[in-house]
């Protein structure tokens, strides 16, 4: 059993991995980091927050959570809006086959 609960785990850290590490090639790609690292940022949190965040993303640093948190708002797309403003745009009587 503990060895099916590491195996889940390390499933789980491996995908985490990879979705970060998307993440920030398309946060790259899109010019939003580089090498120059040139502005600071800070402010207060309780740390229950922060190590909720890296646990949940499989960082263990603060910032690679800014980095990769700032990363995913920059780089979020609309979908789930557009998506919602289309409702109602089919005709009734179009025929989805469903």
């Amino acid at each position: 059993m503990a060895t099916q609960t590491r195996a889940a785990a390390e499933s789980v850290a491996k995908v985490a991995s990879a979705r970060n590490k998307l993440v920030l090639d398309q946060a790259k790609a899109a010019g939003l980091l580089g090498a120059a690292k040139n502005t600071r940022l800070s402010g207060r949190v309780s740390s229950e927050l922060i190590e909720a965040a890296k646990k949940r993303a499989h960082v263990t640093s603060d910032t690679e959570l800014l980095e990769l948190a700032l990363s995913r708002l920059a780089i979020e797309d609309d979908f789930g809006v557009r998506l919602v403003g289309r409702k109602g745009s089919i005709p009734a009587d179009v025929d989805l086959g469903i």
